[in-house]
Order: structure tokens, then C-alpha cells, then sequence
């Protein structure tokens, strides 16, 4: 992988984004060489030694300062096959931080009125229903239990995806844990609200939810209610990707940093882990759900509902779709993802205007991500703010 790796690749200034000053160069020249701050024996580690070190080809880092994209950067390689070097327009797979831009769908949905998220889903499916159960006497399962993994459906998925030659099963086939699916049924293991446990296939069924509420395709109404709105032009639901979105993709990578045959895996599990995208684009979602939880935009949601995505539902970490934590003085809303040699995280403050988006596309990315994250927020003083940050 060696003869693969490049230097630094030279910022990238988006005509979408304030370029960046001597004092950005401040804040991103010790992410990029190391911090000399800790026993932690890769933090002196340069970007590039850091993918060597973790078998990562690349990665692409977006940091939010100030409600804005302070810089954003590639660096390493694409695709190990091609040579193609990360820039800040390269795709990944976003994974699981698909299920709060799915959630942001839904709450636009019950804004125009289409149902409350408080319904039993039953009641609004038309395609497939959660089968009643010993568990589904006293309450039923509502959307916004669904989007917080507090519905109480038991089956943990994490979905693998699929070659792109093969036959997708339909979403009721993964369900119901069809010949067709590549994962176990979807059904009840406790009464709701009565305990968090993570759920992809509980927010597929908000994928069928949309599905049945729209009679649309699920990429085309996810770019018509948040993708558009927000200005994510890299970014799409389409899966499998289309040929003239492919060559601008990365290609996903295994645990030693080789390619692992077919070049990505195919997610018809779209709200769950289906998003292509870039770490701008997340950062600009982000910024979106910043900006309008303060009221100072609204170009999907409005602050009463962007308070939704931000509010603890009582049981576990998560709100309606965005995990929730105090850390030092800040409260930040957070996504991971995890695919088939894609790895991904969105962090950013719920207050001040602060935040990252790192995507991955090694299967050891989780290890990167995790000192990247440490740097970004010890260069920036996370938390050294009592006061929210005015614009």
C-alpha cells in the first residue's frame, strides 16, 4: 500500500467555503502533524503515518467553526486499484449516519401534516406491519421510537449489504427474514419504551414508512426534502451507485488495506446505512440542525422540530435520530457509520457552532477516526466556551 500513499494533499479551497486564513492554518496544522500531548504513542504520528499505521487508504475531514466550514481536506487514496487521490469531493459511504438525515426526513414529514410521530406505526404502514406480539399489548410502536431505538424490536442489525451483481430483496423480505435477505427477521423482543437497544431494522421501517406515506422512490424523496433544501449536491440515496456518480467514489478497503473485490457494497436498506456522500456535505447537515436549533434557518425543518432531533426521548442516548452527550461543558449530537470497508463519524456541539465530519474508507477507519477526533477537539478547545458562539 506503500507505493500508494502521497504526501499531504494541498487544501482545497470550495467557493462554498471561507478560505482558509493563517490562523485556520493555526487550528489544522497540529491535526495534521501530531500533538505532543499525551502518552498515546501515534500522537506525534503525521495524517499520512496515521493511514499507514491503521492500514486506512484515506480520509476526508471536514471541521465546523463559527456555524461554517473552517477547512475541509483529503488526504491519502481513493482506491487502492486506481491509484485516485482523496480530495474533498470524493464519495464515501456514509453508513449509519444515513439514519439521521432519514430522521430529518421524517419529522419534515409530520410537519406538512402527513402523521404525527407519536402514531402507531401500524396505523400508517400499508406495505408491511410490525406483527403483533405478547410485547405490543399495553403500547404500541410509534415513529419516534423507531428513530430513537427505544421501539423495543430486538434485532441489533448492522447490515452487511450485498454484492452488486445480486438480486436485492425487497424491504418486507428483510422483515421478515426472507430466503432473500442476508439478515434475520425484524420482530419484537420487549415492550417499548421499556429499554435502548440499537436498531437498523427499526429504522428501515421508517425507510417503508416514507415509502408508503410518498408512493416516491426513496432517493428522490430524500434529495427533494433534505439534500436539495440544504445545498449536499455530492450527495445521494441511489444505490447502487450510478456510473457517472462511481468514478468520483472511493472504493472500500479491507482489514489490511487491500481491496476486497467488488468495489462497494450495495444497501437497499437506504435510511438505515444507504447515503453516499462527502464530509462537507455532512458538515453543511450538520450546520443545517445547528443553525435551526437556534432558529437562524430553516431550510427543512423548523426549530421545534430540529429540537426533536435534539432531545433525549427519555430511555437511552438517542433523540429522534442523533445520539446525545455531555461532554466537559457541551452537549453534542453525534452519528458513527460502519460499512463493509467504509467507517464514519459526524460529531458537533448542540450550542456553539463547532463540529467535524470524518469519512473513511478502510475497515480499521474507527481507529483513525478516533485520534483525529481527539485532535481536532484538543487544537479547538471543544468546550472552552461557557457562552454560544453569535454569528
Amino acid at each position: 500500500m506503500k507505493k500508494y500513499r502521497l504526501a499531504s494533499l494541498t487544501f482545497l479551497t470550495l467557493s462554498l467555503f471561507s478560505s482558509v486564513a493563517a490562523h485556520g492554518q493555526d487550528y489544522q496544522t497540529p491535526i495534521e502533524q501530531g500533538l505532543a500531548d499525551s502518552d498515546i504513542d501515534v500522537s506525534e504520528l503525521s495524517i499520512d503515518e496515521l493511514l499507514e499505521r491503521f492500514n486506512v487508504p484515506g480520509v476526508s475531514i471536514a471541521v465546523i467553526r463559527d456555524f461554517d466550514i473552517h477547512w475541509a481536506k483529503g488526504y491519502g487514496i481513493a482506491d487502492v486499484e486506481s491509484g485516485a487521490a482523496v480530495n474533498t469531493e470524493t464519495l464515501f459511504q456514509a453508513a449509519s449516519i444515513s439514519k439521521p438525515v432519514n430522521a430529518m426526513a421524517l419529522l419534515k414529514a409530520a410537519e406538512e401534516g402527513r402523521f404525527s410521530i407519536d402514531e402507531d406505526v401500524n396505523k400508517l404502514l400499508s406495505s408491511w406491519q410490525i406483527p403483533e406480539s405478547e410485547h405490543t399489548e399495553s403500547a404500541f410502536v410509534t415513529p419516534r421510537m423507531l428513530a430513537s431505538h427505544t421501539s423495543g424490536l430486538g434485532d441489533g442489525l448492522g447490515f452487511p449489504g450485498y454484492e452488486p451483481q445480486v438480486a436485492l430483496p425487497s424491504l418486507p423480505q428483510i422483515f421478515d427474514g426472507a430466503e432473500q435477505s442476508n439478515v434475520g427477521m425484524v420482530r419484537m423482543a420487549r415492550p417499548p419504551m421499556t429499554a435502548y437497544h440499537y436498531s437498523g431494522g427499526g429504522v428501515t421501517i421508517l425507510q417503508q414508512l416514507l415509502l408508503d406515506t410518498y408512493d416516491k422512490p426513496y432517493a428522490e424523496l430524500l434529495q427533494e426534502m433534505v439534500l436539495g433544501p440544504i445545498g449536499m449536491s455530492s450527495s445521494t440515496f441511489a444505490q447502487p451507485l450510478p456510473v457517472d456518480r462511481d468514478s468520483n467514489a472511493a472504493r472500500a478497503h479491507g482489514i489490511s488495506g487491500a481491496a476486497m473485490g467488488p468495489k462497494w457494497h450495495v444497501y437497499p436498506e437506504l435510511a438505515a446505512a444507504g447515503l453516499w456522500t462527502t464530509s462537507t456535505d455532512l458538515a453543511k447537515f450538520a450546520i443545517e440542525v445547528q443553525l435551526s436549533y437556534r432558529n437562524h434557518s430553516n431550510k427543512v425543518l423548523s426549530q421545534a422540530s430540529t429540537n426533536e432531533m435534539l432531545s433525549p426521548v427519555g430511555v437511552g442516548p438517542f433523540a429522534v435520530g442523533f445520539s446525545l452527550s455531555k461532554r466537559g461543558e457541551g452537549w453534542y449530537f453525534a452519528h458513527g457509520g460502519s460499512n463493509w470497508g467504509f467507517q464514519a463519524q459526524l460529531t458537533a456541539h448542540k450550542v456553539n457552532g463547532y463540529g467535524y465530519a470524518i469519512m473513511t474508507n478502510g475497515f480499521m477507519g474507527g481507529q483513525l477516526i478516533a485520534e483525529l477526533s481527539r485532535r481536532i477537539e484538543a487544537s479547538y478547545a471543544f468546550d472552552s466556551l461557557a457562552e454560544p458562539v453569535l454569528r
